[in-house]
């Protein structure tokens, strides 16, 4: 399974404790018909923030969402998701005092919660689980 880092505006990225990823892509090179298995959206508010005012992100998001697409958003990232809708009826976490953005969620006690297609994180306290979860989920789908 192949896993690419994808860049919102650039492929470099300066995160907010000025470290810098090079991903693999911009968002503008995606394309949704390559069979991807699993949307990971990190934390952090500058970047949550970004993500959340980028149409193409919210697009994809959406697409990911009604073909069953695994979406898992960590820290403050459940909230774009809550955003867009799509946690109604849908149990789920976020970090710790945000939980009022997750609309129309149940809010569970929980450092990771999965929920059909989505998968909620709490904190990076929870990154490990977080990460653990997700390979689980994507040792199960070829």
């Amino acid at each position: 399974m192949k896993v690419l880092t994808v860049g919102v505006g650039s492929k470099t990225l300066v995160g907010a404790h000025d470290i810098v990823v090079q991903a693999d892509i911009d968002i503008c090179e995606l394309n949704m018909d390559n069979n991807i298995k699993m949307i990971v959206l990190p934390g952090g508010m500058q970047g949550v923030d970004n993500l959340k005012n980028s149409k193409k992100v919210i697009e994809i998001l959406h697409y990911a969402n009604n073909n069953g697409i695994y979406i898992a958003a960590i820290c403050a990232a459940p909230t774009i998701l809550g955003g867009q809708n799509m946690l109604s009826e849908r149990r789920a976490v976020c970090f710790p005092g945000m939980e009022m953005e997750l609309l129309g969620a149940k809010v569970i006690n929980s450092n990771v919660v999965v929920d059909g297609n989505i998968i909620t994180g709490k904190n990076m306290e929870a990154a490990l689980e977080f990460a653990n979860t997700l390979a689980n989920l994507l040792v199960k789908i070829k």
